[in-house]
């Protein structure tokens, strides 16, 4: 649509139908300016419901007066969004360049503006803030991922409003979205190897950090309900090779209007030097990292100091020091230096800040590398003496993809441990999150309720993306027989190559009673989520469309679905 057409379209028929009856069967053209604006206003201010319209769509929800304008949400028949305004006063700059105006009487004026990333940020932050994603802090939460974007939003907030919970619902990961500049580009995607799945593309969920945003907030404005949000952009990574940190900043770049920042440095721990069994060794930790004399003599005066934390004794000899050091010290520079790279980018808006170090490398098993109470107290302490603004840890509680709480001890050891560690991070103001929270069973979820007194960041991801297979499966199995061939197709080219998961699940359901295309497989479960974004060799969608073209009845049965299953998990972890 041109936007001669669009704008003909918002101040011409769209306004004739907004007024109603009265004006309905007058000519566009006839229709008194005034008299025009003034329904308009009396719609939007009175509350009442706006008639639809063929060629565009109106969102009451999103309408809010500021500065002698209104504000209001507008979709067009090509998909594309507008806000539309309507007052006595000019527009702030930041909003954008007017695609097109109209000058209604001497004092009104009709215009339309492009509800870009930009122009929905100064919406959000500054118009109606009620409306948007927000710097949560401490209020306790789900992390939702949301691979399926825009068909699971739907089911989000009605469950955030039934349930009664916050919840970052704008959330996915570095390894699930693309670059926007490499989409554009067409580029052949990145490929990761993931320990025991095997080889994985990133962007495979088909949307990029600037595109989830947006369609999030679009999302959230449309709805009826006030949701209380944040964006969460999930797993950041640092690698250890010589461009980790740039890379990572290339993804901030990318999501500099999310309200939440997860840095992942996993990847620069050294797992071996926790263990260290030489004291000579675990002390060379300290003059090889830290290597200004000063500098040296202050962190080892500081941390001696420190006699408890969260009611646990923490005072660590030079040994102990040392090895903690040896693990973390790189990480936390790391740390150090994105927390800048982000607040000079974020310049001076709040934003929460997640310090992740849940996850361990092929070569360290998960129940060998849980995060140990001294390694709290440790990290604690080094934010404090460094001032880091962080306000989220995600320690490994020993939380695997694709099944229950497994690690010796059981849930017996797991809640004292995940009740201690959240003593020592509520003490100081910090958040513990949980991640890969999707096979965790009731039991286990509520343990962490527990441990927590329910103030938690749960995230969940994968779970949502397998109802929406199991939905498909129910209502249009000759739909989701693609969706499977392309899957088992994945998972035995991983298992040629040597992946363990891929092996067992095959063998598991060429085993079972009656193999046939299923999405409650563990084989679905595990190797689903390649198909959806996936992308030829000129950088093209192959399969993405086939998720957003079905039958509206399907979508409604997978958003109630979403609703129910965020439902049940926030009564466990939330202690309802």
């Amino acid at each position: 649509m041109s936007e001669r057409r669009a704008l003909h379209s918002l101040i011409g028929d769209t306004a004739g139908r907004i007024n109603g009856v009265v004006f309905y069967s007058y000519p566009v053209y006839s229709v008194h300016p005034v008299k025009k604006t003034l329904c308009l206003c009396a719609f939007v201010t009175e509350s009442k419901s706006l008639p639809k319209h063929a060629t565009c769509a109106l969102y009451l929800p999103s309408q809010t007066p500021y500065r002698g304008n209104h504000y209001l949400l507008v979709q067009l028949e090509d998909g594309q969004h507008v806000f539309l305004t309507i007052g006595t006063s000019e527009v702030h700059p930041l909003f954008g360049k007017a695609l097109g105006s109209k000058t209604l009487s001497s004092d009104l004026r009709l215009a339309m503006y492009a509800a870009d990333a930009a122009a929905l940020d100064f919406f959000c932050r500054t118009i109606a803030p009620e409306k948007g994603p927000k710097t949560l802090g401490s209020t306790p939460r789900l992390g939702i991922g949301v691979r399926m974007s825009t068909s699971v939003w739907p089911g989000i907030w009605p469950a955030m409003d039934k349930y009664d919970f916050a919840a970052n619902a704008i959330q996915n990961s570095l390894r699930e979205l693309n670059m926007l500049e490499d989409v554009l580009a067409g580029s052949k995607p990145k490929t990761n190897y993931l320990f025991s799945f095997g080889n994985i593309d990133e962007g495979h969920t088909g949307s990029t950090f600037e595109g989830l945003w947006v369609s999030g907030v679009l999302s959230a404005l449309k709805s009826d309900t006030t949701p209380q949000y944040g964006a969460d952009a999930d797993h950041i990574m640092v690698k250890r090779d010589p461009n980790g940190l740039n890379r990572a900043k290339r993804i901030i770049d990318s999501a500099r209007y999310y309200t939440f920042f997860t840095l992942d440095v996993s990847d620069i721990l050294n797992y071996g030097a926790i263990n260290e069994t030489s004291a000579s060794t675990a002390e060379s930790y300290l003059t090889q990292l830290v290597q200004d004399d000063a500098l040296r003599r202050e962190v080892t005066a500081y941390h001696r100091e420190c006699s408890q934390i969260g009611g646990q004794e923490y005072r660590p000899d030079t040994t102990t020091l040392g090895r903690l050091i040896g693990k973390y010290w790189r990480a936390l520079n790391a740390t150090q230096e994105l927390y800048d790279y982000i607040s000079s980018l974020k310049d001076g808006v709040p934003f929460d800040l997640e310090l992740s170090i849940d996850e361990n490398p092929p070569e360290v098993q998960t129940c060998e590398s849980l995060t140990k109470d001294s390694e709290v107290m440790f990290l604690i302490a080094e934010i404090q003496r460094r001032q880091l603004p962080i306000t989220h840890l995600a320690p490994n509680f020993g939380v695997e993809k694709g099944v229950d709480y497994r690690c010796p001890g059981g849930l017996e050891e797991l809640e004292p441990r995940v009740q201690r560690q959240y003593r020592m991070a509520s003490e100081y103001g910090l958040m513990l999150d949980c991640h890969s929270g999707d096979d965790l069973k009731s039991l286990t979820r509520k343990a962490f309720g527990r441990a927590t007194n329910g103030k938690i960041n749960f995230k969940v991801s994968p779970s949502l993306q397998v109802i929406f297979g199991e939905t498909l499966e129910d209502m249009y199995p000759e739909h989701f027989q693609f969706w499977w061939d392309d899957t088992l197709a994945y998972a035995k080219r991983e298992a040629e190559g040597g992946a363990s998961v891929a092996i067992e699940s095959l063998k598991e359901y060429e085993r079972s009673d009656s193999p046939r295309p299923s999405a409650r497989t563990a084989l679905f479960e595990h190797f689903n989520f390649a198909t959806v974004g996936k992308r030829d060799e000129q950088g093209q969608y192959i399969f993405r469309e086939q998720f957003y073209n079905l039958p509206a009845d399907f979508y409604e049965e997978y958003a109630r679905r979403v609703e129910q299953r965020l439902g049940e998990v926030a009564r466990d972890v939330f202690n309802r």
